[in-house]
């Protein structure tokens, strides 16, 4: 789900959502940091000539620029190593290089299956212009950026001297890493699973974030480490005042802001645990494999990682008429955003870390517009699946107003859709769920994967009035229901309800 999936296109730092691949790198996010640090918003309110780009550097940028990169390279303990090329852009150049990130870093194809992705799961509505936003917010938001491919550092030219020092502790952080750890090639070594490559981009802003709180303190005797209880969100800016950003669906600005803020999080605590600065080098040597590291920083520090999930089994069962777009991870961000979309904010953090790992897949009928939405996942234990499946039927419910021939049972619930069969079953401590295929095909994924047979379904009658449903008595422990009732066992009881 990454925004253009989490979008592609590199301006400061990579953006994402779990589903899109990484990478929108964004420079600017910072005004808005830069606006809470100044304790007043610095969007678009100052006049700015667009149409004079600057595009050459002055004296006063330069000097400047050289200052904060000596300070951060004494903060991050790394020594510089080469000359950093530095120049002052306009508004419109700022879009121009956009634009052009854009169409280098991602196809029209992966475009297109990261717009479906998005749209299956409910997290934009069909059609939703992605692209068009996606460059608008980043054209109001930019500030300033350091460019990897050009190894090249530029800032706008409507920020305010100010200002313009915080961006540059931030970006040029990017640079001294750039130098030392070579950051675009460290992100491509995972670019087929966005979860990871989310991690890595919450390296890169959270570890900017923090080192500029460090450059703020560099004078008082402390640093961001000596907060007892940091909070980088405290940081920002009225949202309000950028309207691109306020404007966007909530998966958008969560992917936006989580390389900065809970990234931000993840490395004060990774840093007072280790040596400080001169220990960064550990995260490149070992990164972060998922976002469940980066919301939960000690799971990193004591090597737990997400679990493997075999998906080939599923996919094959996927009938010839279907086209794949494309296959990723979520993870627990993913999964969060999922949940908080329907079910809200303290749902979706109370089931969601239960997240253990995650494969998903998008599909088109050849013939039509038509979707198929295949997720597995793998939760910490048998209870947590059989929260997580309680969750994720709520969602389905709120996600489909138009359900006929509803099913439900213990592990699971199904229903038919204009669209097609929805199925959301679980099993031991995994579960798996398809949007937009038929009770056929999901019994043969199922079976795929070894699951028994489902127990008989007591359907929900369409007729209005009277629903028929089951009632069950969940045990302590789940692990009685590993297998389903035992062969003649009766239901713990049956009600039948009428108005």
């Amino acid at each position: 789900m990454r925004t253009a999936l989490f979008s592609k296109a590199k301006f400061s730092e990579p953006v994402s959502l779990p589903m899109a691949k990484p990478q929108a790198i964004i420079a600017a996010f910072f005004l808005l940091i830069a606006a809470g640090l100044s304790c007043r918003a610095q969007q678009d309110s100052q006049p700015h000539n667009d149409s004079q780009a600057s595009g050459t550097s002055n004296a006063e940028f330069l000097q400047a620029a050289d200052q904060v990169l000596a300070d951060m390279s004494k903060i991050l303990s790394l020594p510089i190593k080469e000359p950093l090329k530095k120049t002052v852009r306009s508004r419109e150049e700022i879009r121009q290089y956009l634009i052009r990130q854009m169409r280098e870093d991602k196809d029209d194809t992966k475009r297109y299956a990261d717009q479906k992705a998005l749209e299956a799961m409910g997290l934009i509505p069909k059609g939703y212009p992605l692209d068009q936003k996606m460059l608008a917010l980043l054209t109001e938001q930019i500030a300033g950026l350091y460019d990897p491919k050009e190894r090249e550092f530029f800032i706008a030219d409507w920020t305010e001297p100010a200002e313009q020092r915080m961006i540059m502790a931030h970006e040029l952080t990017h640079a001294l890493q750039d130098q030392y750890f070579h950051v675009e090639k460290w992100e491509d070594e995972v670019k087929s699973n966005d979860d990871a490559q989310l991690a890595r981009e919450s390296v890169l802003e959270g570890s900017a974030t923090v080192a500029m709180i460090d450059y703020l303190l560099r004078n008082t005797g402390k640093s961001s480490r000596d907060i007892a209880d940091f909070d980088p969100s405290l940081l920002l800016g009225d949202a309000n005042d950028s309207p691109e950003l306020s404007e966007a669906p909530l998966v958008i600005q969560d992917e936006i802001t989580f390389p900065y803020l809970p990234g931000a999080t993840f490395m004060q605590h990774v840093l007072k645990t280790w040596n400080g600065w001169p220990d960064m080098h550990r995260l490149f040597e070992n990164p972060p494999a998922s976002t469940q590291q980066i919301l939960h920083p000690d799971l990193y520090l004591r090597g737990v990682v997400p679990a493997q999930v075999d998906f080939m089994p599923v996919t094959k069962v996927v009938p010839r008429a279907w086209k794949k777009l494309d296959e990723n991870v979520l993870g627990e961000f993913g999964f969060n955003e999922l949940l908080k979309q329907f079910l809200g904010k303290d749902r979706a953090d109370e089931v969601s870390p239960s997240w253990s790992g995650d494969r998903y897949a998008i599909y088109q009928r050849e013939s039509g517009a038509q979707t198929l939405l295949l997720m597995r996942l793998k939760l910490s234990d048998e209870p947590a699946a059989t929260r997580f499946f309680g969750a994720y039927r709520q969602l389905l419910e709120q996600k489909y107003e138009k359900r006929t021939a509803i099913s439900r049972r213990q592990n699971l619930f199904s229903f038919n859709t204009p669209d097609g069969g929805v199925f959301l079953r679980c099993y031991g401590g995994e579960c798996l769920i398809a949007e937009g295929t038929t009770a056929d095909v999901f019994e043969a994924m199922t079976q795929s994967i070894h699951w028994p047979e489902a127990a008989p379904a007591t359907p929900e009658s369409d007729k209005p009035g009277i629903t028929v449903m089951r009632r069950v008595v969940v045990p302590a422990s789940a692990a009685a229901y590993r297998n389903g009732p035992l062969p003649g066992t009766p239901p713990k009881s049956i009600a039948a309800q009428s108005p």
